[in-house]
Parts: structure tokens; sequence; C-alpha cells
């Protein structure tokens, strides 16, 4: 994320380093903070409050000059030292241009902090001074980013106008920590005890709560928001009264079996078994998304080779877990089964199991069925359907056994596999149950939350929040077993600011990859529901089979695009015939695309099985896969990729064309 500092001619970077960064302001290397690279300085978030002040006209140390502030460090013929400290100045620094001597942003700090204060705490021992930050500042009381607040100059203390009500004294009694006072401290925890909070093991910032005696640090945050209850009952996996124990210290959580290292709950009753402060609210009933029937938590879990059903690793049977009354086999750690992605947030402790039905159909013969999709009956159909495309996955009939209308003037047929897809299903996806629909051909076409690919036509699987997946992807099943790898593959939900790197299409993933994380080998959804074998109308005579790379002394060219194939990535080819082909090439970015098909309600499109390609509009490319996308003023697009970045608003802003789809390059 670029943008601008205050008084600064260049843009600026957002940097996140978890080492912490080096700052050119001050000496200390924590947190994010900016970066120029044309002046090549980093600065900490709070540091470049150096940016909002003025140029110093009345210093006490140089009076009727002006001090100017400089980001590319001292000029070469001017003494690189601080003319106060001593110190050597940094990239940032102040200096006049007449006198050629330089001052460090410490010392410049220390004068403004000097000057008339807008207020004065008992509790803190340097004045503030109220600041309006251009830049959103965090609070170090609520954490919370704001434009305005006091900010203290020595030690980048910063709190918002709101939250200074919230600290009431320098000294207080916490529950926590009844024995002793606990006294306010600003400028960090002393180094002689452990920086991290006793009660939520996050290092604390500036502001927190101490005990001399017994080296006991309490956060902000914990003492004044939302507090942990000092003890607990009629709770859902515990019958007894557990107590917290606030000390950094090691466990291993009976709940969950994970190990901890602050501020378990307790139970003395029995023997001291230790919760983690989360375990201790674990629900007791729960669905989750990888599994069709509830699960109950049940501690221990007992003997057995347990693996666990989202994660596939070993359970310990000797601690709690998650377990199906219905599959005597199957359970799941607590901690996957209570994850975000995976539970729905819903306890159903006492609340009635209903039995929904999800038959897609209702059978009236042998041969004849009410499918929920379509308003005729459907006959069982064995015969072979040249040029016939199944409403739900819109691929071709050809010789598979199917259901069709039996009205002789309705074209509606379903693939008998399709027509048993059921109406309601739960699917590692979403945690919320999928709900089968066609989808609405007069509607805006949707796209995929696994694959990010477009469908315009065919069925999908939506939650009660209309994100839609498509029949290939919410067919997936874990563990998922794919051709290219030995091992199998898991769903993964990455963290923010993670990305994964797909094997094949090198395109970097930040939400969802499978992925075998022993091997450090992920695919995203497109590439891992690529078909194994094709067939085009080109190639009649022989099946297309992917091809997952291989090493190949001479060079390879697609027989489409006419194009260099690159033979480590995965291509489609011929084994009688020895062709290769861009996978692009063979299937295009449209899911669900038959001939006849629209998107966006008047683009059509047209098949691509002329002798000569049409140029795409937007990458001036031969259109190579198989269908065209021509819009109302006959403009031609090669992909979806083409046609929605032409048309979306900020390319016609910006003028941005000619731009290749990253399969292209």
């Amino acid at each position: 994320m670029s943008l601008r500092l205050e008084k600064h001619e260049h843009y600026v970077d957002l940097v996140k380093q978890r080492d912490g960064l080096e700052c050119d302001v001050c000496d200390r290397s924590y947190g994010d903070g900016f970066y120029c690279s044309e002046c090549k300085f980093t600065v900490h978030r709070k540091c470049a409050v150096v940016f909002l002040l003025k140029d110093i006209f009345d210093h006490p140390s140089h009076v009727g000059h002006y001090l100017k502030l400089l980001t590319t460090g001292a000029p070469d013929h001017t003494d690189p030292k601080c003319h106060l400290c001593g110190k050597n100045t940094k990239r940032i620094l102040y200096h006049c241009s007449i006198c050629k001597l330089n001052l460090d942003i410490d010392c410049i700090f220390d004068y403004f902090s000097d000057q008339q204060a807008h207020l004065n705490f008992s509790w803190h021992h340097h004045p503030l001074h109220f600041i309006s930050f251009r830049l959103h500042l965090q609070c170090d009381v609520c954490y919370m980013f704001r434009r305005k607040g006091y900010f203290c100059f020595q030690c980048k203390l910063v709190v918002h106008k709101e939250c200074v009500s919230k600290i009431e004294s320098a000294v207080i009694t916490h529950p926590f920590h009844a024995r002793h006072p606990l006294k306010l401290l600003t400028d960090g925890a002393p180094d002689y005890t452990d920086p991290k909070c006793h009660i939520c093991g996050v290092e604390t910032a500036n502001l927190l709560y101490h005990c001399d005696m017994c080296m006991f640090n309490l956060d902000i945050g914990c003492a004044i928001r939302n507090p942990e209850r000092v003890s607990l009952s009629k709770l859902k996996v515990h019958e007894h009264t557990l107590t917290l124990m606030p000390k950094l210290m090691f466990f291993v959580c009976d709940a969950c079996g994970m190990k901890g290292d602050h501020a378990p709950y307790v139970c003395v009753q029995c023997d001291f078994m230790f919760f983690h402060q989360k375990c201790a609210y674990l629900p007791r009933v729960i669905n989750v998304n990888h599994h069709e029937h509830r699960v109950s938590y049940k501690y221990p879990l007992g003997p057995g080779d347990w693996i666990c059903g989202v994660c596939w690793e070993e359970i310990n049977w000797s601690y709690g877990a998650y377990s199906c009354s219905s599959c005597p086999n199957y359970a799941i750690h607590s901690r996957c089964a209570t994850r975000k992605d995976v539970w729905d947030g819903k306890e159903l402790d006492g609340v009635p199991e209903l039995i929904e039905d999800i038959k897609p159909f209702k059978m009236n013969d042998d041969n004849t069925i009410t499918h929920f999709a379509h308003g005729h009956n459907l006959s069982l159909n064995k015969d072979t359907e040249e040029g016939s495309f199944c409403e739900a996955c819109v691929l071709p009939i050809d010789s598979y056994t199917s259901y069709k209308c039996s009205k002789s003037d309705c074209c509606f047929i379903l693939h008998e596999t399709c027509a048993n897809f059921p109406k309601k299903k739960r699917h590692f996806l979403s945690p919320e149950p999928l709900t089968l629909r066609p989808q609405n051909q007069r509607k805006k076409e949707s796209i995929c939350r696994a694959c990010d690919q477009v469908f315009c036509q065919g069925f999908v699987y939506s939650t009660y929040r209309k994100r839609n997946f498509d029949l290939l992807c919410s067919s997936i099943t874990m563990p998922f077993k794919h051709r290219s790898h030995d091992h199998h593959l898991l769903y993964l939900k990455l963290e923010v600011d993670h990305t994964k790197t797909c094997q094949n299409c090198g395109i970097d993933e930040k939400e969802v990859v499978l992925g075998c994380l022993k091997c450090n080998y992920f695919l995203d959804f497109r590439c891992a529901t690529l078909p194994y074998t094709v067939r085009l109308p080109r190639y009649d005579d022989h099946p297309l089979t992917l091809c997952y790379g291989e090493k190949a002394s001479g060079k390879y060219w697609c027989d489409i695009c006419e194009r260099e194939t690159n033979s480590k990535t995965w291509f489609y080819t011929c084994k009688d015939c020895g062709v290769t082909l861009h996978v692009f090439c063979v299937l295009g970015d449209i899911r669900y695309a038959k001939p006849g098909g629209s998107i966006n309600n008047n683009v059509e499109l047209v098949p691509n099985n002329r002798s000569s390609r049409p140029l795409c509009h937007n990458c001036h490319c031969h259109c190579p896969g198989p269908f065209i996308l021509k819009d109302f003023v006959e403009e031609c697009f090669c992909s979806y990729y083409c046609f929605s970045r032409c048309k979306s608003w900020m390319s016609i802003v910006k003028k941005e064309k000619g731009i290749c789809p990253p399969w292209a390059l």
C-alpha cells in the first residue's frame, strides 16, 4: 500500500517485518512502518510524526536560522554528527544549510517536549501534546487507529482523547493480582521482567501495569477491556469451577492437548487439570463443515488410533476432542473443530436435530423422476446424445446415462451423476451449509469463491450470504489425492499477509489453496480441478491428456496459439499425435461455457473454430481459447480476464490496455 507522508514529496510503502524494522529516526527495532524507495529511509509509524513538524526557526541551540528536515542523510560537505549530543545522525535529520550543522531527531523531539504541553498527567513523567495525525496512529490504550490524540515526543506514547478517562490512576488494585497494588508504567516493561502480559501472553507495549515484588505485568487491554474472569463455573466442557492462574507458565491443556505458556484455568478438584482460556469456553455439541453429522466434545477421547478429520494428524486420545456418535471412528482435534473456517459458531447443546430432505429428486418409477430444478418429469435415457449439454455441469452428454425431459419441446437434460447432487450439504469450503441451485442466466455471471473463475450457466452451490462455488470445487473431498503429487493435499485457509504459490501456474494465492505442508507443495483450485482428459473437435480421434510438466531438452510449441509451451508447467498433450497445448488454449477461463451462452447479459460466447482467429481488443493477441467473448459493439476478447480488465472502471480511467493475461506472459 502506497501513501503520502506530510511534507514529503514521494510516496512511501507500508512495510511489516516479523523481526521489527530498523528505523532511521530512533535506535529501536520493532513494529511496522514506512519505506521510501526514493530516499531509502525507513521510519516507524510513531516516528513518522516528525513529518508533521514544521521547519524550526527558534531552536535554543541555533537561534536565527531555519533548521530543515532532510530524509537522505547528512550532506557530504558536513559533519554527520549531531551538533548537540555528538551521536552520528541517521538518514532523517534536521540541517542548517547556512551553518552546515546537523541535529538528530531525538534532540529535536527533546526540544518539542520542552515546549508548552497541552496536557500533563500524574501517571506520566513527560508532557503530552495534542496532535492531529495525518496517518492513523495506534493508541496504546485501545489499540485502535485514529487521526487525533495525545503524543509524547520522548517515549512515543499515543493516547486518543477518548481513552484518557480509561486510565483511572497511576496505581490500581486488580483481581488478577489482588496481593499487591499495580503501578502504571508508560515506557514499557522493565528489563528485569519478561515483557509478556501474564494474562494474555502478548508482549506488552508502552502502557502496562506492573508489580515490582512479583515481576508481574498486565497490559492495558487485559486491565480495562473485557478482562477474563478469575473463576468460571457451569461450563460446557467441565463440571467443576475453574480458577485462573495468572502466571507465565508452561502447561498442556487437557481440553485440546496443545501446549500453553500463560495464565491457564485450573481445576483443583481434578488434580490440577489445565485449560487454555479459550478452551474453557469450548462448546459441547456443534456442526462442522468436514462431516455430515453433529460432533460432541468428549474428555478423554478414549483409546484408539484416532486421526483428525480436518488436519489428518494423529489425535492424542488421553485429551479432549470432538467425536461423532453415528460414526464410531470419526474424531476431530478440539482446536480444528472450532476454527472459524470449520465451525459456524453455533452451540447446539439442547437444540433438537432436524432431519432435512436433501434428496434432489422424487422417484416416480424405475425410469422417471421429478427433479427440484425442473418443472417437468425426467426420464432415464441411455442413448447417445450428440450436441446436448448437461444443465448442471454444462459438459456434453455424449454416451453417458442421463435424465431427459419427457416433453418433446423441452431440451432440459442432466447427467445421471449430476442429477444425484444433493440439494444441501456441508463442505470444507464454507462453515455454512451449501445449497444447490441452478444459475439464473438472466443475472450477471457469478465467480466461484474457490477457484476465482467465472461461470455463467449450470448449477452452483451457494451459502445464504450468496457465496458461490462451482460443482468441480464443491465436489472435492478431503483428503484430496491429486495425480501430480504423491501425498494427499489438504484445504488450507491462509492467514492475512500470507501467500502460497501454485506449483503449476506460479500465481500467488492469498485466501485458499490445496497443499502438502510436508513437501511445501501447493495448488490453487483452478489448477487442482483441471480435467485429466479432454476432447476437442479438432482432435476428435484422440483424447488430450494433462501432463504435469517434464524435463525436455528441446522446445515445445502449442499447436493452437503457436507460442512456446513451458515444459516445466502443466500442458495438454496427445500421446498419439505428440502435440502439446497450453491449458488455457484448451479450456479458456470461463467455466460452464457452451455455444450460445452469454455473460454480463449482452456479451456472447462465440466458438473460436474459424481458420483465422480474431485479435483481442485488450491484449492484441490472437484469441487462442475455445470461446471468444463478443460484446454489443462487436469488440472481441480472448478471455474473461481481458474483458473484465478492459471494461472495468479503473482501466477506463487509467487507460490500461494491452496488458496480457498472466498465462500468456
